[in-house]
Order: structure tokens, then sequence, then C-alpha cells
């Protein structure tokens, strides 16, 4: 019933149709970090875009602010470089970028200077004026994670946050959320002195991909998958977020970090959430986050018994990567040349409630790994019988939904098929859909759609207080136990990661999919 509701809503409203064609009211962006490199690389050029495409109101505007001094002409020359960049030049429409430049405007600030946010202040009340954006402010923290919550307290304390009946304010709050649940929960304590939960925006941007968005859509709308959504047919699922790239020149953030904070806690729980997740009574924002939470409380705690029996980490060593040599992560430059620090990680995730009992979730992240990948694999139980005989069943895999997020969106369905000739020879074929081939141009790009949302007040595709805290309190106890002794390089550059992953499931009777 519950899920008939969902679909019904759906059916019924077309929300995600409609919210896809309305504008959001007049409003001023502004842009902390705005001459740094996810600026210029993906929120210029994505603002850019929804202009062009008439989905923001001509009185857009933005608002820079960065160390660097400039004045409004350099940054509007600026932006222009970054946007070309990124779309080229032909994709640059010199009418359209006119209009949206005039929308433009810079102001040096030091964080850490009160003198800068009161000259904020004032050139914020100046071009709401002259802009016509009705009061309306998303404030969007493209800084160091060190820096979000003094940002938020210096906007506090200049009177910069009010929001009322006739003018709104929201904050856009771009990961990594703390580095520990005691940091995430002292962030959201700051936050909240100034914001309500209501206008919090913790950006994960995985959330954007379109193929991410189109999981509850397979899930919910497809009558051939929700009846097999459970432990009765599904014999496990593997969630795989792997990418070749070291760690390309940030070696100074990721001894901090690691693969668990980096991408575990976040991307890979994201997925991870909407794949395991009960349907939502409805397709409203917090219906979907009461779930997506929900889901994650019954997951099983790692205790020290499971995270040495059930959990994998690795460092990447030398190796090869599209055929050329590559360093080991000790070698990367930033990095200690003792360092201990995880690269790659593989958590079994065991959900205690009724859908899932029993059945296990593999999670893994890695960098330096053997191709960019980011999919999921839904392995489903073998029929009781085979009427072809033992010598058939070897050629033949059990049924799998792979859902391939990034790159090449597509989603296969493999299963078992007679091979053309006149015996009767059984054999893996997978029908496919590749997204791309299903529409006429690329997809948005996932901050637009992020971007956007963030104007309209939609909240479904940002996180919510509860699931980061939720998410760092399952990874706690890992982190803490690996923090006692430190992983060693175990598997080169180039390679699908530690051979102890595979075979901790081969132990189970299972494979990595494509092994």
């Amino acid at each position: 019933m519950m899920r008939q509701s969902a679909v019904r809503a759906w059916d019924e409203s077309e929300a995600d149709v409609e919210r896809a064609r309305e504008i959001p009211e007049p409003c001023t962006m502004i842009l902390f970090g705005a001459s740094g490199d996810l600026s210029g690389r993906k929120l210029v050029p994505a603002l850019f875009r929804l202009f062009q495409e008439g989905l923001l109101p001509a009185e857009f505007t933005l608002v820079g602010t960065a160390l660097v001094p400039m004045g409004h002409e350099g940054f509007r020359s600026r932006m222009r470089t970054a946007v070309e960049q990124a779309l080229g030049a032909g994709g640059v429409d010199p009418a359209v970028w006119n209009a949206f430049a005039r929308g433009l405007y810079y102001v040096p600030l030091d964080i850490s200077s009160v003198g800068d946010y009161a000259r904020l202040g004032g050139l914020l009340e100046r071009v709401e004026v002259e802009r016509r954006t009705r009061g309306n402010r998303l404030f969007y923290l493209a800084v160091s994670p060190a820096l979000f919550g003094d940002v938020v307290e210096r906007l506090g304390e200049a009177g910069l946050t009010r929001s009322d009946a006739r003018r709104w304010s929201r904050i856009v709050v771009e990961k990594p959320f703390g580095t520990d649940l005691p940091s995430a929960r002292q962030l959201n304590t700051r936050l909240r002195r100034h914001f309500d939960e209501s206008r919090i925006y913790r950006m994960d941007h995985y959330l954007g991909k379109e193929m991410v968005q189109n999981l509850l859509v397979l899930r919910l709308a497809n009558g051939i998958f929700d009846p097999l959504w459970n432990r009765r047919h599904i014999d496990h699922v593997q969630v795989t977020c792997a990418e070749p790239l070291g760690v390309e020149g940030r070696g100074g953030y990721y001894e901090q970090a690691g693969v668990v904070r980096d991408m575990i806690q976040n991307h890979a729980f994201q997925v991870l959430s909407l794949i395991a997740m009960e349907p939502p009574a409805s397709l409203e924002p917090e219906a979907v986050r009461d779930e997506k939470v929900r889901v994650l409380e019954s997951a099983r705690p790692f205790t020290p018994e499971r995270i040495r029996a059930e959990c994998v980490r690795g460092q990447y060593g030398p190796g090869l990567i599209a055929g050329a040599p590559v360093s080991g992560y000790r070698q990367e430059p930033g990095v200690s040349p003792t360092s201990g620090v995880e690269t790659y990680a593989m958590l079994t995730m065991r959900f205690d409630n009724p859908r899932w009992a029993g059945v296990p979730f593999y999670v893994r992240s890695g960098k330096r790994m053997k191709e960019r990948l980011t999919e999921v694999v839904v392995q489903f139980k073998e029929g009781r019988e085979n009427l072809f005989g033992a010598g058939q069943r070897e050629r033949m895999s059990a049924n799998q939904l792979i859902i391939r997020i990034q790159p090449h969106e597509s989603v296969t369905l493999r299963v078992a098929m007679k091979a053309p000739g006149r015996a009767v020879r059984v054999r893996d074929m997978d029908m496919s859909c590749f997204y791309a081939a299903s529409h006429e141009g690329p997809p948005p790009e996932a901050y637009e759609r992020l971007l956007l949302d963030g104007m309209l007040g939609v909240s479904t595709l940002y996180t919510r207080e509860d699931m980061v805290e939720r998410a760092w309190e399952l990874v706690t106890p890992v982190l803490d136990a690996w923090s006692h002794t430190g992983a060693e390089p175990n598997y080169a550059a180039g390679t699908w990661g530690p051979a102890d992953a595979s075979r901790l499931l081969e132990r189970q009777g299972h494979a990595w999919n494509g092994a």
C-alpha cells in the first residue's frame, strides 16, 4: 500500500515534471569562495546553463566573494573565461551572456573581518533594490570545510541571515560535513544558531546525478522489481565507487581524510540508502528523507569482530593506469612516506529489518582502481531447480540488475537465454538501456539540479542533519579501529583493490561483478 501511494502521488501530481519547469523567485546567490576551482569549473557554468535554458528569473543575481582583490568587471571577465572553458566558446551565446553578466557582482572578503561583512551587506542592499530580487538570499559555502562555522557565525552577527514571511534566506554547505561525529554535531549546532533546519541545505553532488535520481523510479515505477525487492529474492547487493585517479595534488587533505571519510560516509551511503530504504508514503522531501534515515538506523553496528571479519582496507602501491606507470600513495606529494591512510575500503553493511535480514550489502570505494566506475549490482537468488543440467548451470550467472551511475549511465538486466543453434545451450545475456541513447543531448549536470532545487526550496536531494550524524555513527567504530594500525600498500594501482576483498566475498559464495 505504501508503494502504491507513493507511485500514485507521483502519477497524479507529476510533481517532478512540474518542478523541472518551475522558475524560482528572484533571488541573490552569495558565493563564498568565488575565485576557487569549484566555482569556476562547476558552479558558475551550471548557473549560466540554467539561465540560458530559461530556468532562472531575469533578476537572478550572483555576488561572489573571496580574498582575491577584484572588481565587478574583473569578476565578470573571469567567469566568462571559466564558462567558455566548461562549455566551449560555441556554447556561450553572447547576448545571453551579457544578460547573465549584468547580474554578476564581486566584493573582496576576509572571512574573519567584521568590516568586510558590513561591506557585503551594503552591496546586497543596493543590488537587491537595483535587481529587484525581493530580498531573497541563497548563501553558498564553496570554501574550506574548516571555515564553514566561522562564515555562518559572521553572517549571523552581521544580520545578513534574516528570513520572514516576505523574504527567505537559505544556506548551502558543501561536503565534507565534519570529519567525525563530534565535529559534525558541533557544525550542526553552529548552523542552527542562525538558520533553522528547513533553511540548511547540505550538498552531496552525487544526489544530483541523473541515475541516482532514477533509483527510486526504477524501484517504484516498475511492477517487475518492487515485489522482488526483499530478502526472499535478493541474494546480495554490491555498491562500487571506484576511480583511477590518485590524490591529484591533494595529499595533505587525503592524509587527514582517507577514503571512508571522503567517499563512503557520504556518497556511497547516499546511494545505499536509496537502494535499501522502504518506499516513502509520498515523494515530498521529508517523506523521502525520513525513510533514508530509518534504513540507516536499522544498520547493524560495526563491532570489533565484524570489522575484522567483514571489512577490508587497503592502500595503493605503484602500478599501471591505462598502460602508463604511476606512483604509489606514499610517493604522492604531501603524503608521508610511512602513511597508514586507507585509499580503499570495503564495508559489509547489514540491515536488521524484515526486508533485508540476512542480505549483505558490500560497499567499496577506492582510488587508483582499474577504471572509473560507480554502480549498484543487485544479485537475485538462483532458482530452486535447474531443468537444463549442472553443466548448463556452470555457464550461467544468477540474474543481476546492474545500475551504472557513471560513466555511461545505463541499466542492465542479466538473464539466461538460449544460445543460437539446434542444441539447447543456455548462456547469460544482457538487456541494456543506455540513458544517453534514450534522450536528446547530455543529461543535466548534477549541480544544475541541486542549485535550482536550493533556490526553489526543495530539499529532497540535500542531506538532513540526522542522516549526516547517523552516517558518522556507523563509520566511527571502523575509523577508530583502523586508527590503531595503519594501512599497508596491498594493491597495485590499476587493479580492483586488495585481494582480501575478493576473498571475503568468495568465502560467502559471491564474487564482484566483472571479476
